[in-house]
């Protein structure tokens, strides 16, 4: 059977984690659904470590490759500090300038964020039609300061900063902007482009300001699969179920706009930019003034519920269907036409 493109599937993947008992003891979270780094005890506090690639963008690809491993380690309530890179370049296409525009690109993102990039490797390999670029981050959390996934409890309610489909608008602005100029105007497609870093991608800020607030019991950035697949592997975590709300998501009109030009679905595609906060209800508030105090946009969409209540969301009539999982992300529909 050949898979598709994007991350295996949820049952497949689990098969495939080595069991929680076989790892060596200093290793508190090690690989598991949900989680979004691994976590290990170097005495005083926890290392925090994350490895992930960009594989969907190409321009301003070291950004991307600096943003999404720093929110890996954001979501778990570290602060990222080190990072290595593997980068992995395209035969007979790959200059001297590309090289440096890449390196550029990660060099000034991790000054941005305070993140030392401490080595990597970088090679022309065979086989390959785009760069492809490797990142492994490196963070550090106090003891008490942990945030996991499987921590989640029945009963929190879940926020969402920023809304759906971030990371997509750009990359869509950015990777079919020679379709865009015929439909759209270039104030719009530069806005959609400009999603890289307004709203953003990064989550740091968001992560930091609800930890600091506290009763935060998950965190989980939505990557590929959108936000409704990042539930499910919250969910999946914390052996939880939960119910969204359908008319407390939001999303932006550039991104709107996109996703209805090339049927794609906001609830399925990559939203790096966006987190998913699951705190207790008492606090839910607070988080929310606080992040609004920053110009963060956010809501609560939703609440998690026992495992046997299952996963659904709500629409406005009462009506309840069941959430998605989108195992391809919906934004590989426009590659490859």
């Amino acid at each position: 059977m050949i898979l598709p493109p994007g991350k295996l599937k949820i049952d497949f993947l689990q098969q495939l984690l080595p069991k929680p008992q076989s790892l060596d003891a200093r290793v508190i979270v090690g690989p598991q659904i949900g989680e979004d780094a691994a976590v290990i005890d170097f005495g005083e506090t926890y290392l925090v470590v994350k490895s992930d690639p960009i594989t969907f963008a190409t321009d301003e690809i070291g950004w991307y490759l600096v943003c999404v491993n720093s929110n890996d380690i954001a979501t778990m309530g570290a602060v990222p500090k080190w990072m290595l890179v593997t980068i992995l370049l395209p035969e007979a296409q790959t200059s001297e300038e590309l090289v440096r525009n890449i390196m550029g690109q990660i060099t000034t993102a991790c000054e941005h964020f305070n993140i030392a990039l401490c080595g990597g490797h970088t090679e022309v390999t065979y086989g390959l039609d785009r760069p492809i670029v490797i990142g492994q981050m490196l963070g550090e959390v106090k003891k008490d300061r942990l945030i996991t996934s499987s921590g989640a409890q029945a009963g929190d309610e879940l926020i969402l900063t920023k809304g759906m489909g971030i990371e997509a608008t750009s990359i869509i602005a950015r990777e079919r902007e020679s379709e865009l100029v015929n439909k759209f105007s270039p104030d719009f497609i530069s806005r959609a482009k400009a999603y890289l870093k307004v709203p953003g991608i990064s989550v740091l800020k968001d992560a930091l300001i609800a930890a600091d607030v506290g009763g935060v019991h998950a965190m989980h950035d939505p990557t590929e699969g959108g936000v409704a697949t990042a539930i499910h592997e919250m969910t999946c975590a914390a052996s939880l179920g939960a119910i969204v709300w359908e008319e407390k998501l939001f999303i932006s009109e550039e991104t709107q706009q996109l996703c209805s030009e090339f049927q794609l679905e906001p609830l399925g595609i990559i939203s790096s930019g966006a987190l998913l906060i699951a705190v207790t209800p008492s606090k839910s508030n607070v988080i929310l003034s606080a992040l609004a105090e920053e110009n963060i946009p956010c809501e609560i969409i939703g609440r998690l519920l026992a495992p046997e209540e299952g996963l659904w969301i709500e629409e406005e009539n009462g009506q309840r269907r069941t959430l998605p999982i989108f195992e391809t992300d919906e934004i590989t529909k426009i590659f490859g036409e």
